[in-house]
């Protein structure tokens, strides 16, 4: 059995474990004693890892559990404004994994890395090389991909995964409407259930994948479409936001497909109905 640890056993860590569980020896890290705990109530094998404040060097720890494969699956943090720390987080697991003699790093990445402009991104449309010194790049698109180039620079084995808008148990999009500032009739929605979540990370281990990869739901609608038939599945009488005409990105996933990744849901809307 494969040894996996999995950093960050949240929203999508916690079934990511439970999944892999069946067909590897897997922990999963807790930013605190106490949520170690429970998952070990749940018979998880876990501990207490922070990045701002760790009890001992990671390296010590991925060496106790003999780890052959680390997934990073903790988010950016945009929204706590720890985007600096992104980048740092990622270069220390780096590190710590060059170490411990990890032999392959999975980053559990976004799609937030492309530029400002429509058009089909293919995984060739960004890296931190092309947004040094372009305003189509974001502050955030540019800390992503600098946390990135710390996988591609580790001369580790690796998989970067970026995925698209995640949905899933207790993450239904019609929750995040009322946040929603306009939605757009000319762009794409691009979505990822949390079961083609799962079941490409599973894929990119069983078959060895490296490399960066879309991971998105391959066919779409508008997200003025998505986002009506999202109120409508949960028999919302809320109104969208203001519908604007304005071309955004769409996300590929062709890469991914070609290397024979089979989407549980092909469509967006048949991953909605699903929830």
């Amino acid at each position: 059995m494969k040894r996996v640890t999995i950093i960050g056993a949240g929203w999508l860590g916690l079934p990511l474990t439970q999944h892999l569980s069946d067909s590897c020896r897997v922990f999963a890290s807790k930013t605190t004693p106490e949520g170690a705990d429970s998952l070990r109530l749940q018979g998880i094998r876990s501990f207490c890892f922070h990045f701002e404040q760790p009890e001992q060097p990671l390296s010590e720890t991925l060496t106790a559990q003999n780890t052959e494969i680390v997934i990073g699956c903790f988010p950016p943090g945009f929204r706590q404004h720890k985007q600096d720390e992104y980048a740092h987080y990622w270069n220390y697991l780096v590190e710590q994994c060059q170490i411990a003699g990890v032999e392959k790093l999975v980053m559990i990445s976004t799609t937030g890395v492309y530029p400002n402009h429509s058009g089909i991104m293919t995984e060739q449309d960004a890296s931190l090389e092309q947004a040094q010194g372009n305003p189509d790049f974001s502050a955030s698109a540019k800390v992503l991909l600098t946390a990135e180039q710390h996988v591609i620079d580790s001369g580790l084995d690796y998989a970067i995964l970026r995925f698209s808008g995640l949905i899933g148990p207790k993450r239904h999009p019609a929750r995040f409407v009322p946040k929603l500032k306009q939605v757009s009739y000319l762009a794409p929605a691009n979505i990822l259930h949390l079961d083609d979540a799962i079941g490409s990370i599973r894929y990119v281990l069983e078959k060895e994948l490296s490399g960066v990869f879309n991971v998105t739901t391959p066919e779409t609608v508008s997200k003025a479409e998505f986002y009506q038939a999202a109120l409508n599945v949960v028999s919302s009488e809320a109104d969208l936001p203001p519908v604007v005409a304005q071309e955004d990105k769409q996300i590929s996933s062709d890469k991914l497909c070609r290397c024979g990744y089979v989407f549980h849901y092909q469509h967006t809307l048949d991953a909605l109905r699903c929830l």
